[in-house]
């Protein structure tokens, strides 16, 4: 029997580096896309699958990503006062309900594996959902509902996984493929971050995944991985022959948030993508193509 997928931890003790000074005191994953913060972008995502229950593994300085899922009476009593309806539906339309959050604290910051050991507790014996925020998804059926969706289908671990170019296989961690049908891939083995002449495939894992309880018992060995750090792709690849494995080709675009330039491209995709800014978008979009195309003096 596949036990229903109900938890999901979100690593967000990150530092935010690439973003300073924005993030010198504020959490990266509270940076908006367009009106809403990373966050909540995964939250969403989340709850559009079925999970009910979150765990934050935070750092210092992270308590703002707790209090932005609270009830702010004020602020909505000031809302209800003004007659700004739609202001407070969509503020809302965020809350969780009491205890669906809990958070740990990485007091180290000693890799993603190590990150989600630290949510051991939180995830018990029960299939859980990994959801990085930096990793923000652009698609008709959210992506981690088509995950779950999988997860139902195969059972075991489920990992989003997209197509790279060969020469930059040694950012990502990497599937071995023993069978592809063009939508599922059987998992053989998994690489971290492997040189591109000995990368098994180009198939990368993004920031998606379904997986199994019994991942922990490689966590705990704190066994350190590419960088020093504890990789959870190392522990993920001693779960294959032990439960099923496989990779999802997910629908949608996948936008790399930790970074400037990927960042910057979701905001405009997302935009784009609402009716209320789209037409104004896509209008002072056409000065900026325009004045790109006139040659240089």
């Amino acid at each position: 029997m596949i036990k229903p997928l109900r938890k999901a931890v979100l690593p967000v003790a990150g530092l935010g580096t690439r973003f300073l000074p924005a993030t010198k005191a504020m959490a990266k994953e509270m940076l908006p896309v367009v009106d809403k913060p990373l966050i909540q972008y995964a939250v969403d995502e989340a709850r559009a699958a079925g999970i009910e229950q979150f765990c934050m593994v935070t750092g210092r300085g992270k308590t703002a990503l707790v209090e932005h899922f609270d009830i702010a009476y004020e602020l909505e009593m000031t809302l209800r006062e003004r007659g700004k309806h739609r202001e407070l539906r969509e503020l809302r339309e965020g809350h969780l309900p009491p205890g669906a959050i809990a958070t740990v604290r990485q007091q180290e910051p000693l890799g993603l594996g190590h990150a989600i050991w630290c949510a051991r507790a939180f995830i018990g014996d029960d299939p859980f959902a990994i959801l990085l925020p930096d990793d923000l998804v652009l698609a008709d059926v959210p992506c981690t509902l088509q995950l779950a969706q999988a997860y139902q289908e195969t059972g075991g671990c489920v990992v989003a996984v997209s197509e790279v170019p060969h020469d930059q296989t040694n950012r990502y961690g990497i599937l071995d493929v023993a069978h592809d049908d063009g939508r599922l891939v059987e998992v053989r083995g998994l690489v971290e971050k492997p040189k591109p002449e000995v990368a098994p495939s180009n198939l990368s894992i993004i920031g998606r995944y379904v997986l199994m309880p019994q991942v922990m018992r490689y966590l705990e060995r704190m066994e350190r991985g590419a960088g020093g750090e504890v990789q959870l792709t190392d522990a993920m690849a001693r779960l294959i022959g032990e439960v099923p494995f496989h990779g999802l080709r997910y629908e949608g675009r996948r936008f790399d948030c930790g970074d400037k330039v990927g960042f910057l491209e979701a905001q405009v995709a997302f935009a784009l993508k609402r009716p209320d800014l789209g037409p104004a978008v896509r209008a002072f979009l056409k000065n900026y193509v325009h004045a790109c195309a006139e040659p240089v003096s």
